[in-house]
């Protein structure tokens, strides 16, 4: 399996960037995909999630209503649409994917993630 983020960046406060997810090596039907992100000097947190099937998309607060996670089945390919970027929001950007169904509340932990592509950097300058 292989997940290939890309997309970051240096943008302006304000701005908007999206990342992209390529993922390729199995089927994700059934899976729950995710953007996790990891500040300078921070422990990695979760940004946003969405089932493979598109029936549910979850997110962090400190993204909500900034942030758009979605999926396009046919190109197996993941994407995060990201608005309104703040300073906070400098971090690099990793993607991820389950190997089975997960329960809402668990779109957020790291543990239930099994792959993780390679990350990609976004700078958000004041």
């Amino acid at each position: 399996v292989q997940l290939q983020a890309s997309g970051g960046g240096l943008v302006q406060a304000g701005g908007s960037l999206r990342l992209a997810c390529a993922a390729s090596g199995r089927t994700f039907s059934g899976s729950s995909m995710a953007w996790f992100r990891q500040a300078p000097g921070k422990e990695r947190e979760f940004a946003a999630a969405i089932r493979w099937s598109g029936a549910g998309t979850f997110y962090a607060d400190s993204v909500k209503g900034r942030f758009t996670i979605s999926r396009d089945g046919a190109e197996n390919t993941l994407y995060l649409q990201m608005n309104s970027l703040k300073p906070e929001d400098t971090a690099v950007y990793y993607c991820a994917a389950s190997t089975g169904r997960l329960i809402n509340t668990a779109h957020d932990l790291i543990r239930m993630y099994h792959y993780w592509g390679q990350g990609t950097l976004v700078t958000v300058s004041s």
